[in-house]
């Protein structure tokens, strides 16, 4: 049998906080053209995501992908940690 391809979405952001317990808050930024003035807009959304070794720090660069809901919310899982935060 061939692999199942999947439709869940990935993002990619930096973590803002770990303070919870295997949870951390992922800031993802997206920019877009602004219908009338044309101009780059640059937004952001934060994510609860679920991180289940605890191995996230502050400034990590993440990617988060969508899953079950895990609590009231979090519904996104910690997929990989692209590059670590420079720590001090």
């Amino acid at each position: 049998m061939s692999e199942a391809t999947t439709n869940k979405r990935t993002l990619e952001g930096v973590v803002v906080s770990n303070k919870g317990e295997k949870t951390v808050v992922v800031q993802v930024e997206r920019k877009f053209l602004h219908a009338r003035y044309r101009k780059t807009v640059r937004s952001h959304k934060k994510y609860m995501a679920h991180d289940a070794e605890n191995t996230c720090n502050v400034g990590d660069t993440v990617r988060i992908i969508e899953s079950a809901p895990i609590s009231r919310r979090k519904r996104w899982v910690m997929e990989a940690v692209l590059t670590r935060a420079e720590q001090l």
